[in-house]
């Protein structure tokens, strides 16, 4: 089964390839320096450039960030689904997991069944959509192969329904503000 096979490569420290409800992703380990390290090279990130996290539910998010009524209000309404909440960071994270100037770090539960189960095996992964930095994210399972092929571990099947990133809100400031508009409209929000 390939989910068995992607919480193993994501135990060793290895890249996976996952579906989300917006744009197919890579995935790692956020508290495996390595495995972070690796994927910003795979994309040709800049480390100034930090990456967020996923995970299956809010609550695994609680001992991580700061959940502020406006955080609670907004995920009520969006999540599972294409929103990111950039919050206030209330541990240390490893080195270009959210941004360490501000304290602060992405954070969104997608609506993807597949990698929703996968999170919920491995507990947040630092996630990062799967294309070479400042290029068009793959969408499915074929394209992110085609990109990166057997650099990455395992690719979870998938087509991704969106096509679009999520829409990234910071709520570490009053009002939020939109950072990257996306499928969630603002001021709907």
């Amino acid at each position: 089964m390939r989910l068995d096979e992607a919480v193993a490569a994501i135990g060793r420290g290895e890249i996976v390839g996952v579906p989300t409800d917006t744009v197919y992703g890579l995935a790692v380990d956020p508290l495996q320096t390595g495995a972070v390290r690796a994927l910003f090279d795979l994309k040709g990130r800049p480390r100034s450039k930090p990456i967020g996290l996923l995970s299956d539910t809010l609550d695994h998010f609680r001992s991580l960030v700061e959940v502020t009524p406006i955080v609670e209000e907004l995920v009520a309404g969006h999540w599972p689904g294409p929103l990111t909440l950039v919050a206030r960071s209330l541990v240390p994270l490893p080195d270009w997991v959210g941004d360490h100037g501000r304290h602060t770090v992405a954070i969104r539960v997608p609506d993807h069944p597949l990698t929703r189960e996968l999170l919920s095996l491995t507990g947040p992964l630092a996630v990062t959509s799967a294309n070479l930095s400042d290029q068009r994210p793959a969408t499915s399972q074929e394209e992110a192969i085609a990109f990166f092929g057997g650099a990455v571990a395992v690719f979870l099947p998938g087509i991704c329904s969106g096509g679009t990133s999520s829409t990234v809100v910071d709520v570490t400031v009053v009002p939020p503000k939109v950072l990257r508009q996306g499928p969630v409209r603002w001021p709907a929000l």
